[in-house]
């Protein structure tokens, strides 16, 4: 029996399996697994928790840390299974929705469909009322108008209420008030206000965030208690935290209000991972690619540090066209993530063209190859029949692969379309999934500014390590880092995540006439709802804060973050903010403006709890050429032709071994495919 104490067990509920990881006080993984995604989630969670103790010999009741990180919320908004939402909004401003941004987002499709946004028109409601853009009262809110209020929404079937009143994030006075009122007769209402979701300027990004997190609501608290009662079941006493978006974790309670911070929680847990690997080995342009059972998430790093957003769109209708999904505004890792797992379906159209996901088999019943009733040909199928996995190996060995039903549903699904051989089908549903996965790098790379070229891609998730050195070879990255237990990736990065939270409010001001006195106090307040926040996660903890501001030209419509000293600002901290802002143009659009005016419209504050130390990777010289354990016939990447290839027990490999491809690296959830083109080398780590 182990006798550590103060374990940390982080839970990472995919769309195909839901990975468990077991850390001790010191750092070291005691052990890690994955199981099957149940269609009742938190019993699946369960499950992880108690294999991955009894893999440890530990005992529940020492863990001290909990982090969970799910893909509820996501799938609820893509797949449409959110509560009945209504809105209100100030009375002129019913059709927020219906605008959107008075454009379409592919201008010539004739047969183009608007993205939906949960609330049809005849449930947006609107009530008198109007603030300045300065807070100040225009209107005062007409409580006489609650009532008809109150008639429409019952009439409508409501049972979750959007609030987003014009300039509530200046002053959310009436939005408060008016949800005090609502809730006086209608408590079985779960009410969200834009002030409290994303008090952010920008009326449509703002009322979207707001439907989304009213939409989620009632599920997300409902499945957040269920979970944390099933924890408790299981003799885990300790607080549970939540991943979320933005990288860091927060509370229960904090979750169940704004559960729209959820979303994307489990990527980002990888993106944190991924940051880590690079800082212990000084790599400062990394490339984080995630490929699971449903989809593959990829990242840029830089200076070990994850590229962030503000904003991103939730399933969108066109993959790769900005517009086309439900866009919302939290803080929020940047990746670009697509429908390509190993659970992605392989088809083809009448056309004869060869398409892989965005549908998933998921893992009820999950591919051919599972035995569990699937039928339609997935990339995990494709990848058995190319020999690049061990049936008898995969998933940890929780499920022994059927080569034959894999074969079989790409014969009747690919190969007899197409009038090709399986073995030729394989290939061609392989290499369709790597271009689309290696498309999306490339493309957000662009949209980002970036090359590639120069980057070291970091490999983890169930199906990564497999499908890496294919996707590499056409982004034109040639270095690939494996981490340890990459299979278990996303709920490892959440060990290794700080209890954070972060507010962005909107204040517009120019530059030049940057009042301190005004913009000080905001910040006050802010931090110290921030502060509150992560004491309730790590109660006694020190804390960083990072103050920005977000900066642009007059009349530009995106802004720059500019960090601020985390101090109170002084009139001569103008000229360095406005230098800062310059540089960060500069770096984006190769020259910054003179003589334009710089305007602020938002101002942000991050608390955290302070980074995990980081232990550089020794260096390491290479030679010894490890024995292989066996070997296995596979369908080389590069040529087609069937081809013998080394197969080692990762576990066997030591510090300083290398051997060339093409080889498979097994270890318990994953295995890494070492193409006839690349060399592998097992560094000190």
């Amino acid at each position: 029996m182990t006798d550590q104490q103060n374990l940390r067990i982080a839970v990472d509920i995919g769309g195909t399996f839901t990975d468990t990881v077991l850390m001790d006080q010191d750092g070291s993984i005691l052990s890690a697994c994955k199981v099957p995604t149940t269609r009742a989630p938190a019993s699946g969670a369960m499950d992880g928790i108690r294999l991955a103790a009894n893999e440890a010999n530990a005992h529940l009741a020492d863990v001290a840390g909990f982090i969970h990180g799910t893909t509820l919320a996501t799938n609820a908004l893509i797949e449409r299974r959110g509560a009945r939402v209504a809105s209100i909004t100030t009375s002129g401003f019913r059709d927020i929705l219906e605008i959107a941004y008075e454009r379409r987002y592919s201008q010539y499709d004739i047969n183009l469909d608007k993205p939906d946004l949960l609330v049809p028109r005849e449930r947006c409601f609107t009530i008198p009322e109007r603030m300045s853009a300065g807070g100040a009262v225009l209107q005062e809110l007409d409580e006489t108008a609650v009532d008809r209020l109150l008639d429409e929404l019952q009439a409508s079937g409501a049972e979750a209420v959007a609030i987003c009143l014009l300039h509530a994030y200046a002053n959310p006075a009436h939005e408060q008030r008016l949800r005090d009122l609502l809730l006086a007769r209608r408590p079985d209402l779960s009410i969200s206000l834009s002030s409290e979701v994303s008090p952010e300027a920008r009326e449509f990004e703002r009322l979207c965030t707001t439907v989304a997190n009213a939409y989620i609501q009632p599920l997300m608290s409902g499945y957040l208690q269920t979970f944390e009662q099933a924890v408790r079941n299981e003799g885990i006493t300790c607080p549970v935290l939540m991943m979320t978006a933005g990288g860091g974790m927060t509370t229960i309670a904090t979750a169940s209000r704004l559960p729209i911070r959820l979303v994307e929680s489990g990527p980002a847990g990888g993106a944190i991972l991924a940051a880590r690997v690079a800082a212990q080995r000084g790599a400062r342009q990394v490339l984080s690619f995630d490929m699971g059972g449903t989809t593959a998430k990829l990242c840029l790093i830089d200076e070990f540090q994850p590229q962030t957003a503000r904003q991103f769109e939730i399933s969108r209708a066109q993959r790769f066209i900005k517009g086309s999904g439900l866009p919302v505004r939290i803080p929020v890792v940047d990746m670009i993530e697509i429908g390509a797992g190993g659970g992605s379906i392989a088809s083809v159209d009448r056309l004869g063209r060869l398409s892989t996901g965005p549908q998933s088999a998921g893992s009820e019943p999950g591919p051919a190859a599972f035995g569990r009733g699937g039928t339609a040909a997935t990339v995990t199928d494709a990848d058995v029949v190319l020999g690049l996995i061990d049936p008898c190996a995969f998933g940890d060995g929780h499920i022994v692969l059927d080569p034959g039903k894999a074969a079989d549903a790409l014969e009747q699904h690919v190969a007899h379309p197409l009038e090709l051989d399986t073995g030729a089908a394989a290939e061609g549903v392989s290499q369709v999934v790597d271009e689309s996965m290696a498309s999306a790098a490339r493309m957000h790379a662009v949209e980002s500014g970036k090359d590639l070229g120069q980057r070291t891609m970091i490999a983890f998730g169930g199906n990564g390590p497999l499908h890496a050195t294919r996707v590499a070879r056409r982004c034109g990255v040639s270095h690939i880092v494996i981490p340890r237990d990459p299979g278990v990736g996303s709920a490892l990065g959440f060990l290794f995540a700080p209890v954070s939270f972060e507010i962005v409010r909107s204040r517009y001001t120019r530059l030049d006439g940057l009042d301190t006195q005004y913009i000080n106090p905001l910040f006050g307040e802010m931090c110290a709802e921030a502060e509150q926040i992560v004491e309730a996660g790590a109660p006694g903890s020190s804390v960083v804060r990072r103050r920005s501001a977000f900066m642009r030209y007059h009349g530009q419509g995106h802004e720059f973050e500019v960090v601020l000293p985390d101090r109170p600002l002084q009139p001569d901290d103008i000229a360095q903010m406005r230098s800062s802002f310059e540089r960060a143009y500069a770096g984006q659009f190769s020259r910054s403006v003179p003589g334009m005016a710089i305007e602020i419209l938002n101002w942000a504050v991050k608390v955290s709890t302070p980074a995990r130390p980081v232990t550089p990777v020794p260096a390491c010289s290479f030679g010894n050429v490890p024995s292989p354990d066996r070997t296995r016939e596979i369908r080389c990447d590069l040529t087609g032709k069937s081809v013998a290839a080394q197969v080692i027990d990762r576990g066997s490999m030591q510090a300083g071994q290398s051997l060339r491809g093409p080889a498979l690296i097994v270890e318990p959830q994953t295995t890494t495919f070492v193409s006839t083109d690349f060399t592998a080398q097992m560094d000190l780590d």
